[in-house]
């Protein structure tokens, strides 16, 4: 089963079907492990002895903050490593910190587990994307695919964490899945073939653009990406109590609650996959500046909105912000060569990750003190903020990923 190295380092054989559905379900681990928390704050809170779930909220911002500067030497041991040795990490890493996390008993334990928990969780995107991607015929669509996989682990982590708090506590919301994260962790090793070059170590395969336009392209990622997170984290961290603050009434059931969430981010998630056929056929600044320009108004619409209103634009404001998440990955797909992208992926990530867990530390204290209402005007602000970093990037004649300067890398 081991990975075919051609002329001049390029990688020819596709990927095992049985690996990249593993490294599909580690992006869903990836985002569940962290948003079970968010999910579980109330009851955790009440356990601690905690009046209101905003003064526990904070104590999570170590793990967001570690999945951003941890991506940095996740991304240098990927390429100089290898990107098979640190997605066996990664797996039983998640697994081992959850059930440390799940033995908490006090916040200061719980934030030291999370900040853990968050050291392993940086390892996936700079690793494990640009491992599923450099043997691809269609990068858009596997990176569509791979998102949709990532938002169903953010969909799963709402109604699972939701039966499992009702019917056995919180604990077991972090030790189910942490058990899955080991078994995994098996299968990976066993099934996944030997990388034998590490990607640093392989030839080049394609041209790169010069010094001053890649830098130019990394700050209009690297900004756009830092939005983007700020949005998702307020949004996925802070969808839970929002729901629960708006259907007061209409529904009250925890798990009915995390079930209405996990169909909102199913929806999103499904359109990541229709964003990727996009971007293997469609210019990718139009498309990228398309998606986020909806953004803003849907967030403003939001602000005010009560019930059942509340929770349709819940489903299209999720649409879009999941809709903008592959484009980052798509643009070091256009740009980077594989023997560097976990690098500049961990780069990107480290400064993009490190600033948007604000957005955690922030959420508790700014609902408190200004109510949702004010939250979402501010999502609205940075939603501009990103159309405007969005229409910096340079035009492309190219019309998708998978055309022109953008095949899959091959031998000379």
């Amino acid at each position: 089963m081991g990975g075919g190295i051609a002329m001049g380092g390029a990688l020819t054989t596709p990927l095992p079907r049985a690996t990249a559905l593993l490294l599909n379900v580690a992006h869903a681990m990836d985002h569940m492990f962290l948003l079970i928390f968010a999910t579980a704050v109330s009851a955790i809170a009440a356990d601690f002895g905690i009046a209101r779930w905003e003064d526990l909220m904070p104590y999570g911002v170590g793990a967001f903050a570690m999945f951003g500067l941890g991506s940095l030497p996740a991304g240098r041991l990927g390429d100089l490593w290898g990107r098979r040795r640190m997605m066996i990490v990664f797996f039983f890493g998640m697994g081992a910190s959850a059930l440390v996390v799940a033995f908490s008993r006090s916040p200061w334990q719980l934030a030291a587990a999370l900040t853990l928990l968050g050291v392993f969780s940086a390892i996936y995107h700079p690793v494990g994307i640009p491992m599923l991607v450099q043997r691809s015929t269609r990068p858009g669509l596997t990176i569509g695919f791979n998102g949709l996989s990532g938002n169903l682990g953010v969909a799963l982590s709402a109604v699972v964490t939701g039966l499992l708090l009702k019917y056995a506590g919180w604990h077991a919301a972090f030790v189910v899945p942490a058990l899955a994260a080991l078994a995994c962790g098996v299968l990976f090793a066993r099934l996944a073939p030997q990388e034998g070059v590490a990607p640093a170590r392989r030839a080049a395969t394609r041209a790169m653009p010069g010094k001053r336009a890649l830098a130019h392209i990394f700050a209009v990622v690297t900004m756009a990406s830092i939005s983007g997170s700020l949005l998702f984290n307020f949004t996925t961290n802070g969808n839970g109590e929002l729901l629960r603050e708006r259907l007061r009434g209409i529904v009250e059931d925890p798990a009915a609650l995390g079930t209405l969430l996990a169909l909102v981010y199913v929806a999103g998630a499904l359109a990541q996959v229709s964003v990727g056929i996009l971007l293997d056929r469609v210019p990718l600044k139009l498309l990228y500046a398309g998606i986020v320009a909806v953004q803003a108004p849907l967030f403003l619409l939001a602000a005010n909105a009560q019930g059942w209103s509340l929770y349709a634009l819940m489903v299209a404001f999720m649409i879009v912000v999941f809709g903008a998440i592959p484009f980052t990955d798509a643009l070091i797909v256009r740009y980077v060569d594989d023997r560097m992208r976990s690098r500049v992926s961990g780069m990107r990530l480290a400064v993009a990750f490190g600033v948007s867990s604000l957005a955690v530390w922030l959420l508790g204290p700014l609902v408190k003190a200004a109510g949702f209402r004010t939250l979402l005007l501010v999502m609205a602000g940075i939603a501009t903020i990103t159309l405007c970093v969005v229409l910096l990037l340079p035009r492309s004649t190219v019309q998708g990923l998978g055309r022109d300067d953008l095949a899959p890398e091959r031998a000379d």
